[in-house]
C-alpha cells in the first residue's frame, strides 16, 4: 500500500520528535565524558543516537509502508546501540547513574513507539 502524501512529513511522528530529543540529550550528556573518550565511547554513542530519527524520516519518506517498515526496524536497533553504549559509560563512571536511568527509560519508551508504529504499517500492507 502506498503513503498517501499529504501525511508523509516526518517531522509530524511523536516518534521522529522523542528520537530528536533524545539525540540532543546524549550530546549533552556525551559533553561531560572525558576527552580521551572522544573517538571512542563518545563517537559512537553520538553517532548512533543520530541514526534514530534518520532512519525514521528517511523511512517516512519511502513510498511503501513496507519500506517504512524496514526503516523503523533499523531505528530500533540502533536505538540499542546507545542504550547499551550509555549503561557501560554509567558503569566506567563517565555518567551519573540518574542520568543514565533516565536515557535508557526514554530509549525503552521510542522502542515501544516505534514497535507500535510498525506494528500498525504492518497491519496496513
Amino acid at each position: 500500500m502506498m503513503l498517501s502524501m499529504e501525511n508523509r512529513h516526518f517531522r509530524d511522528l511523536q516518534v521522529w520528535q522523542r528520537s530528536m530529543a533524545l539525540a540532543r540529550d546524549i550530546y549533552r550528556l556525551t559533553e561531560t565524558f572525558p576527552r580521551s573518550e572522544l573517538f571512542g565511547l563518545t563517537s559512537q554513542i553520538r553517532r548512533a543516537a543520530v541514526s534514530v530519527p534518520s532512519n525514521i524520516a528517511e523511512g517516512r519518506g519511502r513510498l511503501t509502508h513496507k519500506s517504512f517498515v524496514v526503516f523503523l526496524s533499523q531505528a530500533r536497533g540502533s536505538l540499542y546501540e546507545p542504550d547499551t553504549q550509555i549503561e557501560l559509560a554509567r558503569d566506567l563512571g563517565f555518567t551519573p547513574g540518574n542520568q543514565a536511568d533516565t536515557i535508557i527509560a526514554v530509549a525503552g519508551e521510542i522502542s515501544r513507539m516505534l514497535h507500535g508504529l510498525m506494528a500498525k504499517m504492518r497491519q496496513e500492507e
